[in-house]
């Protein structure tokens, strides 16, 4: 069994810039994120913290934007609140970046289409099926009072 290598810290200058870029490119990163996958390849930290920070003064790195980000694939993904939280919290993110879309968000709607996506619109009698469809959406971070409100609701009403 082979064991992986903790990588070696070569980079320094022009191609640390570089690494960073490219990381920059393919996804928005957090602070912390883009912090600690540099100082893993760096050969002077201080100069890695340093372009970090320039970065972000720069506006070519931005928490704000890696939560707006955070948020638009996970509700595209049709995960609830308390997982989108727990994404940001993970990356290092501070919820605060968007709270205001968070409270502005139709919690009922999303998770009634998920609901609909995977269940059919009509509503279920059989405890089983029903307890199916709560631990499904607890699962997708919806709270509890919106998750018995979609299980329950039918537009035939």
């Amino acid at each position: 069994m082979q064991y992986k290598q903790k990588p070696q810290k070569t980079l320094t200058g022009a191609r640390l810039r570089s690494y960073a870029y490219a990381l920059l490119t393919r996804r928005e990163y957090s602070k912390a994120e883009l912090t600690n996958k540099l100082l893993e390849y760096a050969q002077d930290d201080q100069e890695a913290i340093d372009f970090i920070q320039q970065l972000h003064e720069y506006g070519y790195q931005s928490d704000q934007r890696a939560a707006e980000q955070v948020l638009r694939s996970h509700l595209y993904k049709g995960q609830g609140p308390h997982r989108i939280k727990q994404k940001l919290q993970q990356r290092s993110l501070d919820t605060s970046y968007i709270d205001e879309q968070i409270q502005e968000t139709d919690w009922f709607t999303e998770a009634y289409n998920l609901k609909i996506r995977k269940f059919g619109d009509n509503v279920e009698k059989d405890p089983k099926k029903r307890a199916k469809q709560i631990r499904f959406l607890q699962y997708r971070g919806y709270d509890l009072d919106i998750i018995f409100k979609v299980v329950d609701f039918s537009e035939d009403y």
